[in-house]
């Protein structure tokens, strides 16, 4: 199946900068999508450098055939197994960790996914579609009250309770089964939107996350990554709404600043937790000039933290690293 227009990578240059790519280093691409970041990635490695990439798209893995590397290994998951990926690759740490979150502009664009109500298709939403629950096979289910808690909170829609009645109020009479429909009976339950903005949107955004469990895989991973990462190596996360964003800015402040006791607790600094991660610059937006020839790059934000060495104690009451 050909794609309606070719895949354009966010933030491309400085994803792949932040990394601080190593010749001979060991990397992670969480997200390979139509392999941007992963081509310029292998651009910076030498002979001996290798890199591993996920994704759980079908579409994305066959894309990966395209690439005759063998310093590369593209593995058919979802980035919140990445332990275990990296584990059976035989890999015991990695030099950098790049996770570019939610949906890839070909998903979008291929009026078949189900993922926009710009066409009229099957209702899937599956980023991969050989496995789980369709955003149709949920809305014929689920009750009211479910369907308003994941528009709401997916989505951050005001008119959740109101889309979703007339979501269940439509399928007693036929199955909401296309985008369309769905689109359809969005447009009448929502009163009001921001100007430029269709009213399916949060809809379709929500249902999306929801089926794909894209939070909650983003929490699984953050760990995970910081855990494969070698002293030194770097977390890179670009991220596209406020949901993923808050879940990356809180992990990443709370590893560079793991003391959260109370104040004028009389504790010597060598008890205190170890910062485990060290921020590296500001979150980093799309500029404007990438901004203007993509549009779908002007909610992204980078976040770039760094694995830091464990804190030696010298002192006979605990040795070794905090």
């Amino acid at each position: 199946m050909s794609l309606v227009s070719p895949h354009q990578t966010v933030m491309l240059q400085e994803a792949v900068e932040a990394l601080e790519v190593k010749p001979s280093g060991t990397y992670v691409d969480g997200t390979f999508g139509y392999g941007g970041h992963s081509r310029a990635i292998l651009e910076r490695l030498g002979p001996n450098g290798r890199l591993l990439a996920l994704d759980r798209d079908p579409q994305a893995v066959a894309a990966a055939a395209a690439i005759n590397d063998q310093r590369l290994t593209m593995v058919h998951q979802s980035f919140g197994d990445l332990a275990v990926v990296v584990r059976q690759a035989g890999i015991d740490a990695v030099d950098g960790v790049l996770l570019d979150i939610g949906v890839s502009s070909p998903q979008l664009d291929e009026g078949g996914r189900g993922f926009s109500f710009r066409f009229d298709a099957p209702l899937d939403m599956r980023m991969d579609t050989t496995q789980g629950e369709t955003a149709a096979a949920f809305l014929a289910l689920a009750g009211i009250k479910e369907i308003t808690e994941v528009i709401r909170n997916y989505g951050e829609e005001r008119f959740a309770f109101q889309i979703a009645k007339k979501i269940v109020a439509a399928r007693s009479e036929r199955p909401v089964a296309t985008t369309g429909q769905l689109a359809a009976l969005v447009r009448e339950a929502v009163r009001t939107r921001e100007p430029g903005q269709d009213p399916a949107t949060r809809t379709f955004q929500a249902l999306r996350i929801y089926v794909n469990q894209e939070l909650e895989q983003l929490a699984l991973v953050l760990p995970q990554a910081m855990d494969i990462l070698k002293c030194g190596g770097r977390l890179v996360v670009i991220s596209f709404h406020s949901l993923e964003d808050r879940i990356v800015k809180r992990f990443m402040r709370a590893q560079a600043s793991p003391d959260n006791l109370p104040k004028n607790l009389p504790l010597r600094s060598v008890d205190l937790p170890s910062p485990r991660l060290r921020l590296v610059g500001k979150p980093v937006k799309a500029g404007a000039a990438e901004i203007a020839a993509n549009p779908r790059a002007r909610s992204a934000v980078m976040r770039v933290a760094e694995k830091l060495v464990g804190r030696l104690v010298t002192n006979n009451l605990a040795g070794g690293y905090a």
